[in-house]
C-alpha cells in the first residue's frame, strides 16, 4: 500500500519536471535563435519560464549543455517528419518527392531550425559535434534517401552517378534558402519567399527539380 501511496506522490512531480523541461527548451530556442550562442542569456531564459536559472542549470548541467539540448530537439524534429514518410509504399519518384516536400514544408515552417543551423555554422559545429545523438540520428536522413534511390537505379528510373548526400544537400540547401536569405532576397528582388501565395509552386518546384535530376537520361 505504502508503495501505491509513493507512485501517486511522484508521478505528478515526474509529469512536471517533464512539462517544466519542455517549456525551458521552447523558450530557450527561441533565445538562442534570435541571439546566438554567445547573445543568449540563460537568466533571461528563466525569466520567461516557470522556473529558476539554477533549475535549468539542474536540468541541462550548463548553458552549453541546454543549448546542446535545443540542438538534439530541433534536429529530432526533423527526423521525426522523415519517419513518418512510408517510402516502401511509395515508387521511388513518389517517394523522392514526397520526402523533398516535407521538408520544405518543415524548415519554411521552423524558422529557429535555421537559425540555429546557421549559427552552428558560424561556430563551424563545434558544439554539434559534441552530441553523439545528433550524429547517430541524422544518419536517418541519408539511410532512407539511399533507400529509395536504389530502388529507383534498380528500377531503371533513376541515375547511378547522385548519391544519398547530394540529393539530401539539394533538398535542404532549396528549403534552408528560403529562410535563411528572405530578408536579403526581399530586399534586392522584392519578393517574400515565405509568402503564403507562393508556397505550392514553391513546394511543387523542390519535388520537380529532384525528380528530373534523378531522372535525367541525358546525364547518364
Amino acid at each position: 500500500m505504502s508503495d501505491q501511496l509513493s507512485d501517486v506522490r511522484e508521478t505528478p512531480t515526474t509529469e512536471r519536471a517533464v512539462r517544466t523541461q519542455d517549456d525551458i527548451l521552447r523558450i530557450a530556442t527561441a533565445e538562442f535563435a534570435a541571439n546566438g550562442y554567445a547573445g543568449a542569456r540563460v537568466d533571461e531564459i528563466a525569466a520567461r519560464t516557470r522556473t529558476t536559472k539554477r533549475m535549468i542549470y539542474y536540468y541541462f548541467g550548463s548553458k552549453e549543455g541546454l543549448y546542446l539540448a535545443v540542438l538534439e530537439r530541433v534536429y529530432a524534429q526533423i527526423r521525426q517528419v522523415e519517419r513518418g514518410i512510408h517510402v516502401e509504399e511509395l515508387s521511388p519518384d513518389a517517394a523522392l518527392r514526397t520526402i523533398a516536400e516535407a521538408t520544405y514544408d518543415h524548415h519554411t515552417t521552423h524558422e529557429a531550425f535555421i537559425q540555429l543551423v546557421s549559427i552552428e555554422n558560424i561556430h563551424r559545429a563545434e558544439h554539434l559535434r559534441q552530441s553523439e545523438t545528433i550524429l547517430r540520428e541524422n544518419a536517418t536522413a541519408i539511410t532512407l534517401l539511399e533507400e529509395v534511390i536504389e530502388r529507383g537505379v534498380r528500377a531503371g528510373t533513376f541515375r547511378d552517378d547522385v548519391d544519398a548526400v547530394d540529393v539530401h544537400m539539394m533538398i535542404s540547401a532549396y528549403a534552408c534558402f528560403h529562410v535563411a536569405n528572405r530578408h536579403t532576397f526581399a530586399a534586392i528582388f522584392e519578393r517574400d519567399m515565405l509568402d503564403p501565395d507562393l508556397q505550392d509552386s514553391h513546394r511543387r518546384l523542390i519535388g520537380d527539380m529532384v525528380v528530373a535530376t534523378m531522372t535525367d537520361r541525358a546525364a547518364r
